[in-house]
């Protein structure tokens, strides 16, 4: 059985997830595995549904397996977030190519660029164009586009972003994956809805106003979302814990915040001072926000305080293999995964005690966001549900 990885949020799946499957299933591979954030997504929110209910619209939409993405690297900027992704699915064994989304869907002019963004050439202009306070992915792409003017057409593009980000992971970590990308078709990133397409952002959007969003989506996600709306657990909204963040930033110092991922030139300190100030979370965005500081950024800095994540906690690649939920097809495939994968896998709470010091400390990590992400519920949730989550089977 062939088998092809994909990383990815499903925050919520929708008509192009649902799309992209399908081309990578029928040229491909036999099976799609898929590397899922977990509770808390890239953009430092939480995902819009549970981890269970995404796990159950990927698996309803032709994913085979499901496995999960650690907080400390769905939850960060793109290159660590590609190196998380590219790593866990590499690891299995069994994974033979790498499938992404892609804007240009030029795969030889975007190994091109990935290769010209990583040599060595480029250090030094990254480096002036850092000194005049530009965003590090701007100043990069400034970089790479005085080298490579190809890359200009691309670098702006946010699927092409990433995709020359796991193209860099690939070569660095030394995973045996072949690249395939599938165009993007649709409306772009964070783009209103048109038509039967919507990005997942608007998705969200609609969720949250309650309004329809069933065009944009396969029925199966939408009955799953109906159903999660019934049971009081969709759509998650960060606005639910917002006080909550509050109180934490007004509660920390600037050397507890400094410890979070991705800080660099006291930015820790404006944080401090915008929390002091700000009386939401939004205000707290703006005060902070700089030339160089993304929204983004400053986001997923906020969040990470918010959830105890460090700088440290994020170093390196996911420790462990957690099994999401797997069809038949996956079922097969994890037969092969026990003998081949490179790290442990965790199936349920008392695989955890084989795991060393690092990869427990991760899963406590992911236990606390999902506590923290069932309070985001309409209706609360209580604690524990990665201790008692099991993986999803559908049969």
């Amino acid at each position: 059985m062939t088998a092809a990885g994909i990383i990815a949020e499903y925050n919520p799946f929708h008509n192009g997830h649902a799309y992209m499957l399908s081309k990578v299933k029928s040229e491909i591979s036999d099976a799609a595995v898929i590397a899922m954030s977990t509770s808390f997504v890239q953009r430092g929110e939480p995902a819009v549904l549970s981890t269970e209910a995404r796990v159950r619209a990927a698996l309803a939409n032709s994913a085979d397996l499901v496995i999960a993405l650690p907080v400390p690297w769905s939850m960060s900027g793109a290159q660590s977030f590609a190196a998380g992704g590219v790593a866990v699915l590499g690891s299995l064994g069994v994974v033979r190519n790498l499938a992404f989304g892609s804007e240009s869907a030029d795969i030889g002019l975007l190994e091109k660029v990935s290769e010209c963004a990583n040599s060595e050439e480029v250090v030094p202009l990254l480096k002036q164009y850092l000194s005049e306070g530009l965003p590090f992915a701007a100043a990069r792409q400034k970089a790479v586009e005085r080298i490579c003017p190809e890359a200009a057409s691309i670098l702006g593009n946010p699927n092409d972003i990433l995709a020359v980000e796991y193209l860099a992971a690939i070569k660095s970590t030394g995973v045996n994956l072949e690249p395939f990308c599938v165009g993007r078709k649709g409306v772009g990133h964070d783009c209103a809805a048109d038509g039967s397409s919507a990005s997942a952002s608007a998705v969200r959007e609609l969720m949250r106003a309650d309004e329809d969003y069933a065009d944009f989506v396969p029925a199966e996600t939408a009955g799953i979302i109906e159903e999660e709306k019934k049971c009081g657990r969709a759509p998650a909204t960060l606005a639910n814990v917002e006080r909550a963040v509050l109180y934490k930033l007004r509660t920390s110092c600037a050397a507890e915040i400094a410890q979070a991922p991705d800080i660099s030139e006291g930015i820790e300190n404006r944080i401090v001072f915008a929390a002091q100030e700000a009386c939401s979370l939004d205000e707290v965005y703006a005060m902070a926000k700089t030339k160089r500081y993304t929204h983004a950024r400053i986001r997923r800095i906020v969040m990470n305080t918010f959830l105890g994540i460090t700088v440290k906690d994020a170093e390196g690649v996911p420790p462990y293999i957690r099994v999401l939920g797997f069809s038949e097809s996956g079922k097969a495939l994890l037969r092969q995964v026990n003998g081949s994968c490179g790290l442990p896998v965790v199936m349920k709470y008392s695989d955890v005690k084989k795991l060393d010091d690092k990869a427990k400390r991760i899963y406590e990590l992911e236990s606390r966001a999902a506590d923290i992400h069932s309070l985001c519920f309409p209706v609360p949730a209580a604690c524990a549900s990665v201790q008692k989550f099991t993986p999803v089977i559908l049969k």
